[in-house]
């Protein structure tokens, strides 16, 4: 036997008492956590409704640091070979690159190798000079990170 008369005569004609309030909040709660509604049903319809604003809203919001990579401003040919191992080899125009200290060199390289093949480290790379001194290519070999 439950204890409801009491309850109900203390709370006021016609109201629930609390406990019961309570337990139809989290009645309902647990049905959504677990999916308990069939379809057609309006909860089912709140559920999927509120499952599609996260879908479309949630990266307005949320940093899910998925950026797309940045890609070259300049129109270069870039040769792609496979290394023999488990690296790749770029052939790229010497045009494109600023010449300078290896760092400054090797920066300019992944941003014009990232686009195309991801992240990636660089292994070692050479350069091939015309007669005048002048980088025609710059050769890079490559490792997945």
């Amino acid at each position: 036997m439950h204890r409801t008369d009491a309850a109900t005569t203390n709370a006021g004609e016609g109201s629930p008492p609390a406990s019961f309030a309570m337990t139809g909040i989290w009645r309902t709660i647990r049905d959504y956590i677990l999916w308990s509604y069939e379809r057609g049903t309006i909860q089912y319809d709140v559920m999927v409704t509120l499952i599609l604003f996260f879908v479309f809203f949630s990266p307005r919001w949320i940093n899910f640091k998925d950026k797309p990579v940045e890609h070259s401003p300049h129109r270069t040919e870039v040769v792609v070979e496979p290394d023999g191992k488990d690296g790749l080899v770029f052939r790229i125009d010497g045009s494109i690159v600023q010449g300078g200290e290896d760092a400054k060199v090797r920066s300019e390289l992944l941003r014009i190798i990232n686009p195309i093949s991801g992240e990636v480290s660089i292994a070692r790379y050479e350069t091939d000079r015309d007669r005048s001194g002048q980088v025609r290519t710059y050769k890079v070999w490559v490792r997945k990170r």
